[in-house]
């Protein structure tokens, strides 16, 4: 019987490059001279905290880090804005957590999203991944493509096709 899939995982050293990529680029543009801006990669937490001297530049730094994550194939889609905070410095202050895996709410929407193709496959939530299976991988792919044409909110990938 054929299966395969569905995660949510990001590359953490292409997230790492992204990082390093955006703060390079923040040093050496005109508008950020002799400015605070700050990008720290949390690994265990998973998450980016970012500092910046006004509320413009940490969205401009914001952009950025977009642009880095499409570069490097990354999905934008991945990661989650908290509100600006301030500091005591007099600077600005967001936290942007990286989401991984897939929570059991949207799990559930992709099962359903699957069953609604009356197709001959078993969708099945394991943990943070749903598995798909099937005895024709004709009917496999089709899943595949129906789902890439959906929004989940997440980035959805598709891995251990047997």
């Amino acid at each position: 019987m054929a299966s395969f899939d569905i995660v949510n995982e990001i590359n953490a050293q292409e997230v790492d490059n992204a990082l390093n990529n955006t703060l390079k680029e923040v040093s050496t543009r005109y508008d950020f001279k002799g400015l605070h801006a700050e990008i720290e990669f949390i690994k265990k937490e998973n998450r980016i905290d970012m500092s910046a001297a006004e509320s413009m530049k940490l969205q401009a730094m914001k952009d950025t880090l977009i642009k880095h994550f499409i570069k490097r194939n990354l999905e934008p889609k991945a990661l989650e804005y908290g509100p600006e905070e301030g500091t005591s410095h007099g600077h600005v202050k967001a936290k942007v957590t990286i989401k991984e895996g897939i929570d059991r709410d949207t799990a559930k929407k992709i099962v359903k999203e699957i069953k609604s193709l009356k197709l001959k496959v078993q969708p099945a939530i394991q943990d943070d991944r749903v598995r798909v299976s099937g005895k024709k991988i004709d009917e496999l792919q089709e899943v595949i493509q129906h789902l890439k044409g959906k929004d989940f909110g997440i980035p959805l990938q598709f891995v251990n096709m047997k």
